[in-house]
């Protein structure tokens, strides 16, 4: 398997499709392999089970999620909307 210091795991490619193709491969790949943060029992756990699909390999907890990341950065401000809605909920 190829593999270089400057792309990583994009070095299967060699000298194919281009660099800045070939570094988003590698960031993307990156991020699939790595560990994220489990929103039900905290852990450091979440992995990609298959598109969109993550779970925990503490809790065994299933999260439906982005292709790439466990939730997209685009939906925090949402998320942050719905936990102020349900805490003023419960204060009610």
């Amino acid at each position: 398997m190829g593999r270089t210091k400057k792309i990583g795991a994009a070095g299967k490619f060699g000298p194919r499709y281009g660099t800045k193709l070939r570094k988003l491969v590698s960031d993307i790949e990156r991020k699939l392999k790595q560990q994220y943060k489990c929103p039900s029992c905290g852990a450091m756990k979440v992995q990609r089970v298959s598109t969109a699909i993550w779970q925990c390999g503490r809790c065994g907890v299933k999260i439906a999620g982005a292709a790439y990341v466990p939730s997209m950065p685009i939906a925090k401000p949402l998320e942050k909307k719905i936990e102020v809605e349900k805490k003023a909920k419960e204060g009610s």
